[in-house]
Order: C-alpha cells, then structure tokens, then sequence
C-alpha cells in the first residue's frame, strides 16, 4: 500500500487526504494545532459563533463534488443555503447598493448615483463572465506543475485573450466612472489579497462568480464545512493526528524520506505541505536541500495582505445589516497604498462586517448579533507596524459608530481582537499575510509556486499559495488536483 503524509489540516490538506485515502492509499495527516481547518476556525463563546477566516462561500459545486467523487451525498454531511442579497455595500456619499444576481435591479441601484455607470453595467457583466469562463477551461481546474505545461502555445493563447498586463483598476475605468461603482467590484481584488490598483484584470471574473453562481451560507457556521471534511476523512481512513508539529522536512539525495516531528519521526516518499508554501520551505526544508528556491528568492516574493479582525458579541441587531457588509472609506487608493507601499496600518479602511445571524439565528442569543468584522492590514515587516491594538480597536468601533451602528461600543457584550502576528502564530503563515503571495503582478498572479517541487522528489504542496489560488474553492481544487497527479503517478 502506497503511503503519504500531509502536513497541515487545512481545506487542501483535508481534500488531498480524502483522494487519496479513496484511491487506496494510507494517509496520515500531522496537524499542528488542536483543531483542523487552517485559516478557517470557529470561535464559540457567550453564546455567540464566529468563523474566523473565509466567511464566503462560493463554487459550492467543488465540495459537493468531493463527497460525489467518493460516493457520498454533500446534503448527508452539511447543509447550504443561498445567501440574498449577495453583500450590502455602503459608500461614503449615503448611497446603499445591494449586490444581487438581478441585472435590473442592480442597474437601479448603481443609476441612483450614475446612471452612465448603470448602463454599462451589462457589459460589464459581459466582460466578467467571459473572464470567468476563460479561466475556468484554461487554468482553474487544470495542474500546471512545470514550466513546459505553463508556456504551451493554448495556454499562452489564452493568456493574451485575458490581457494579464491589463490591471483590473484600467478595466474598471473602461466600463465606469463613479467611484462607488469601481469601489464596489475593484474590492473583489482583496478576496485574494491584492490591490485592486495593481492586480490584473483577469479578477474582475469574480464580480460574475457572486451574482452569476451564487453565495453561500452553511447552517451552523462555514466551520461546519471542515468538520464534514475531518468526517468523511476519518470514514475513508485516514490518520489525523494533532498537535503534532513538524518541525523539519528529511531530504537525502534530492529525495523527500520523512519528517521530524515534535512526537517523533515518521518516514515516507510521498509528502503534501498544506500550508503556506513558502513558510514551508523556509521553514522546514534545509537550505541545502533546496538550493532552487533560496532565501533570496523567496525574500523577493511580496505576500498578500493581512487583516485585523475583531470578533463582537453585540446585545443588539442593527436593522441596516445583512449577511455581509462593506462600509467603503473616501479614498479607497490609500488603503492599499499604505498596505503594500508603506506597510503601515490604514487610518480609514474599509470595514467588512459579516453578521451570519442574520441568515442563522442559532449563531447567536435571540435579539443579538455576532459581527465578525474585518479590516485589511499589512503583511508583518519585523518592525511594530501596530503601536496599541486596543486603540485601533477603539478606532474603528467609532468608525462604525459614525456609519450608523449607533452606539456600538456600549452595546458589546463580548470581543476579541485577532492581529497578523496571531495569524502567523496560528497557521504558520509567511509574514501574517492571508493569501501567501500577493497577486499585484503578472508574475505572482499566474505562476505561483508548483503543486509539484521538479527538484525534491516526493514534495508536494496544496492551498492558497499555490496553484490555483487563495480562497476556500481553490484551495480545494488545489488539494482535490495534487492527490489526482499523485495516484496518476
């Protein structure tokens, strides 16, 4: 029986897992915290439910499709429901849009600031769905380990048809001119840790992901979704084992064998990193067993943004508030500035606010909301980019407070503030960021680092640094196409 071990139990790792243990093969999967799920957590307390990390469920079809490839039924395991509206977005003018999948009704909204930018939204939608569609046949679901299958005349095609040196700021400009309209989809660059200023136009295909394929909510929490993973991996067989961190991955002549951990050594040929891929590297591997990818190299490589994140038991609801919220700032160009050019936290960033009771009920106490609230921040530096969490805590409670959720600070029953340092802490995340790399340039958007290590034999990666992308979908197509090269051979 062919045998591989995973590090790490996250969405990638989880999948991999489950194909593999499918497939036949003898899985254990190291987990170095008392839960699995990576960067997607669950925190229960006073009564009320957050889930930590991805808070947006979309492509529902990818985990349905790994129950189905396994001979299960994704409804016997968890439960979706879609999510209406889609997001509620609030800009700095008073203007209210509600993203809904409704084209005309969408047109109304957008037509009560701009009615230029009203009529082109069709086209715009057009446009994001071709993006969408092209990515879909060409990159998402597809393996690209090597170089030779990256440079292919097809996808090279394909690659000038996505103009990948267009930013998706410059395609924005083509289709709209009011800036609440370009806030409102140019935050899609965000959902994989980039600036919508700097990230190529290719991620405009999410404004046609949300409206065209829907937005999920999972009764009991989106962690649900990882408890469902750890079951059916467990039915298959599959070996979890947690708090157990690795602490070294064992190369001898070019080839994985094993890895230390801080409960023993456990040897193998066959490895998968879920996890970042370059904390991994950086981390685990000895420099002189990967003289391919140097510190040098990796230190070149800028990584996504990060998030301050406040978890609020409040004992009241705010009617204003749906399922998601953004509170867009004046000048959204600086926030982004002052992530990736000067690091430093934003002085007045847009606010996401996810409030899953009001679609759950059960996530908190009767008449109660739990808000989950999330402000992008800047990848950890070594210098202190944050002098007082607390007081920028304060801060943005009275950033809210002043866009309409009166008196907040009086109504918080419960909260804990979450940081990039805790992240990285947490989930061993290259400089706290989210996403691994950013996706600000050509080259980090499209060739992130391989599935596949050309020159360690038997290393492998899955998750958001890796090919396809961040996200909960993409990390688990990442896992999903590692396990099925592997069992291809």
């Amino acid at each position: 029986m062919r045998r591989a071990i995973i590090i790490g139990g996250g969405l990638g790792g989880l999948t991999a897992s489950i194909y593999l243990a499918y497939a036949g093969w003898q899985v254990q999967l190291l987990e170095k915290n008392k839960t699995l799920g990576g960067k997607l957590q669950q925190v229960n307390a006073a009564g009320f439910h957050f889930d930590l990390g991805p808070s947006t469920i979309t492509m529902k079809h990818i985990f349905e499709q790994v129950f189905q490839d396994t001979g299960r039924k994704a409804g016997d395991y968890l439960n979706f429901y879609p999510i209406t509206p889609i997001g509620k977005n609030f800009f700095p003018d008073g203007s209210v849009v509600e993203l809904t999948a409704d084209v005309e009704v969408m047109q109304e909204q957008i037509a009560s600031y701009s009615k230029a930018d009203a009529k082109a939204y069709p086209a715009f939608l057009a446009e994001s769905k071709r993006l969408f569609q092209m990515s879909e046949e060409a990159f998402l679901e597809k393996p690209l380990f090597l170089w030779e299958e990256k440079l292919q005349p097809q996808l090279l095609c394909d690659f000038a048809r996505i103009r990948p040196l267009q930013t998706f700021q410059s395609l924005l400009r083509r289709y709209f001119r009011h800036p609440n309209t370009r806030r409102l989809f140019g935050r899609y660059a965000t959902y994989i840790g980039s600036s919508p200023y700097q990230a190529p136009s290719i991620f405009a295909m999410l404004a046609f992901l949300e409206t065209g394929k829907g937005v999920y909510g999972i009764t009991g929490g989106t962690y649900q979704l990882v408890e469902a993973f750890e079951k059916l991996a467990a039915e298959l067989g599959v070996h979890i084992q947690k708090e157990t961190d690795v602490t070294s991955i064992q190369v001898n002549h070019g080839a994985v064998t094993g890895v230390t951990t801080t409960k023993g050594n456990y040897p193998c040929d066959t490895l998968i990193g879920n996890g970042d891929a370059i904390s991994l590297y950086s981390g685990l591997v000895d420099a002189s067993d990967r003289p391919h990818v140097s510190d040098t190299k990796l230190k070149k490589l800028e990584p996504s943004l990060s998030g301050f994140t406040m978890l609020l038991g409040v004992k009241k609801q705010y009617s204003q508030l749906a399922h998601h919220n953004v509170f867009f700032p004046e000048d959204y160009q600086a926030e982004f500035s002052s992530i990736f050019k000067d690091k430093q936290y934003v002085k007045d960033p847009a606010l996401y606010i996810c409030f899953s009771g009001a679609d759950d009920p059960d996530l908190a106490p009767t008449g109660m909301s739990n808000l989950f609230v999330l402000a992008n921040a800047p990848y950890l530096t070594g210098i202190n980019q944050l002098q007082d969490k607390q007081q920028y805590k304060r801060k943005l409670i009275q950033q809210l407070e002043t866009n309409g959720l009166t008196a907040l600070s009086n109504e918080i029953i419960y909260e804990e503030v979450q940081t990039p340092k805790d992240l990285a802490v947490r989930t061993r995340a290259y400089r706290g960021a989210i996403y691994g790399m950013s996706s600000n340039s050509f080259e980090q958007a499209f060739f992130r680092i391989s599935n596949k290590d050309k020159h360690i034999k038997g290393l492998w990666f899955a998750g958001g640094s890796t090919h396809p992308g961040g996200g909960t979908p993409m990390v688990t197509l990442s896992g999903k196409m590692t396990a099925q090269a592997i069992i291809k051979g």
